[in-house]
Formats: C-alpha cells, structure tokens, sequence
C-alpha cells in the first residue's frame, strides 16, 4: 500500500515572489488526490518541492515518517526511491527505444541482472499497453504512447507514490479517458498513493479520491471528491464548471467591480459559458472488470460518513444519493485514519 505525504504549513517563494503560503494538507495513503488551480498558482511548484526538487522556505513535508525538509542528501535519496514521477513531457531519452528509457532507472538505481531487469521492465510496458512498441524510439510513436511509456518508467521502481504532473497535456481527450482510466486501475493493482496535477476538468471530477484547489497564492480547499464537487465555495465551483463568471479572470483574479458587472450579466440572462449540464456529483470511474476490488474508494466514502453531519443540508443529500447510486458490497465501514479536512480559505 501506499504511503501518506503530510504537509505543514508550507510557504514557497522565489525571491520576492511568493508562489503559496501556508499550505497544509493529508494525501491519505493508497489514495488517488487531484491538485487544481489556473495557469501560474503553482502547482507543478508544490509537486517538486515533495520529491526536494524545489526547497520551500518554511514548513514540513512528512513522508514514511520523514520531514525531507530536514534530511540529510542521503536520507532524501532514499525517501524518492518511495516515488515514480511522470512529467509533462513523458521525459523519455530520444535516443533510446522504450524498452531502455523504462529499464534506464533500474540500471541506475539497482544492482539487479539484465535477466531481472527485463522481468520488471516488459510487466509494466505490458501494464501501461505498450507490448509490442519497446523497441521503438519516443519520436516514432504519438504523444499518448509517449505519455504511457513515462508512466511505466514511473512505475518500474514498483513506487508507494505517484505524481503525475499534467499527464493530460498536450493529449485528445479520447487519450485522456485512456490514461486516466489507466491510473485507476494501477490504484486498483498496487494501491499507491497518487497526486495528479491538471487542468482538466473531466479529470478533475471522474478520477481522483480527493481534490485540492490553489488560488491567490493559498490552499483555498482539500478533501475527499464527494464534498469539493458540491462545494459552493466561488473559486471551486466557477473552476470545476469553466464559466467565466467567478473569482478567477485572465490575469488569475478579478476586482469587485468586474465581479458585479458580470452578475449583472447573468441575471440578465446572458449566457455565463459554464457547463451547467455536469454539475454536482458525477460517478467516479471504476477498475476495468477483472481488476482488484479498489480499497480506496472504500477508505474514501468511511471518511465522508464521519464529516457528513458538517456539511450542508444540500450537500449532504447530494452525497448520499451518489453514496446509494455507486452501492457496492465491497464499500463496507473501515476503521481509517481521520485527515484533516482544508475548508475553503477567506
């Protein structure tokens, strides 16, 4: 299973610029989260700073039991031995076929034998559907083959966490069905603990466990999907709908007057260019049939019930309508964890 990331109040700046302030929150163990924001709000930024790429300048990121903030180099390379990463751009070696990009970590990193190495290798270009390409070079194949073979190199190191930093980018959203139905059903397998970061609001609301919302330099929401999706917290609900009307603007944020010009539009009657049709709770997407039972839904949907009573009457009948619509016998009352839940932020 997956291991939990707790972060504590962290700030990151660059120079005078301040990226995020105070950020806090539980990536629950075996757990598939989603980090949204518009463009520039820093999300990529927070993804690097869990594996020390990038080192913020006040608080704790808590991994197995260790602050990476203050471990020594050696400790650090041993906590992202815990992590697979896919980047944006798949980051695969143009010069090398699939097969060596995917075995190139496993030589790097082990003392394992060609003959072990292969094993590992061709399991997961057979998990991420690529059997049959390995020998094939990133630039003779699509974006969305690329995007796979970034994933199973993420995967060869048999990773407890796994961050994908935009993994929709640059893909149709038919590819984008594809890879993400591929995360669920890696969650499924291996139960790691997954971080998502995107822009895609179908993602957003069919994939992950939990959602998380960057806006003006602040965590502005985090927890479980059922609560964000029928959030009527401005920042939240303007994003996950795409309408123009809302806090957010071209240049991240709007003025008041800006605000009460387009109210004023929409009690009009103008059309506010939102997608009204896939509010509140969409279902979640399932493992494939034939794939293992996924505990995370489970764990997820106990966390819920015991926050229920917090949320507003709406809210509450929302949830337990889907609750009911999505019943299975599996979903049965665990005794897990209760992480914290990040209210939106004034």
């Amino acid at each position: 299973m997956g291991v939990e990331v707790e972060v504590q109040g962290l700030t990151k700046s660059f120079g005078s610029h301040k990226i995020w302030g105070d950020i806090t929150l539980t990536l629950p163990a075996g757990e598939v989260s989603v980090l949204l924001g518009p463009s520039g709000t820093g999300k990529s930024v927070f993804l690097k700073s869990l594996i020390g790429l990038l080192r913020p300048e006040q608080g704790s990121i808590i991994i197995d039991g260790t602050d990476i903030m203050g471990c020594s180099s050696k400790e650090l390379y041993e906590i992202r031995k815990l992590f697979g990463v896919l980047f944006q751009d798949g980051a695969l070696f143009g010069s090398m076929n699939l097969y060596d990009n995917v075995a190139f970590v496993l030589r790097e990193h082990t003392r394992l034998g060609e003959s072990e190495i292969r094993r590992k290798v061709m399991e997961k270009i057979e998990l991420v559907g690529l059997l049959g390409a390995e020998e094939k070079l990133p630039g003779e194949i699509s974006g969305g083959m690329r995007k796979r073979a970034g994933l199973a190199r993420a995967l060869v190191m048999d990773p407890q966490i796994i961050l994908c930093d935009e993994p929709d980018s640059g893909l149709d959203p038919v590819r984008t069905s594809y890879l993400s139905q591929l995360l669920i059903d890696i969650n499924a397998e291996i139960d790691a603990t997954i971080l998502i970061v995107t822009h895609n609001i179908s993602v957003a609301r069919t994939v992950p466990d939990n959602i998380g919302m960057l806006f003006r330099r602040k965590l502005v929401m985090f927890g479980p999907r059922e609560v964000l999706l029928t959030s009527d917290e401005p920042v939240v609900e303007q994003f996950l709908n795409g309408r123009r009307i809302g806090p957010i603007g071209m240049s991240e944020e709007k003025d008041d007057s800006q605000m009460r010009e387009e109210q004023a539009l929409v009690d009009a009657g103008h059309h506010h260019g939102g997608t009204d049709e896939v509010t509140g709770i969409v279902p979640q997407l399932q493992p494939t049939p034939g794939l293992p039972f996924r505990k995370a839904a489970a764990r997820r949907q106990t966390r819920v019930r015991q926050i229920l009573h917090t949320l507003p009457p709406n809210a509450q009948a929302a949830i337990l309508d889907s609750f009911e619509a999505d019943a299975d016998p599996n979903l049965v009352t665990q005794e897990i964890p209760a992480y914290e839940f990040v209210p939106a932020q004034s």
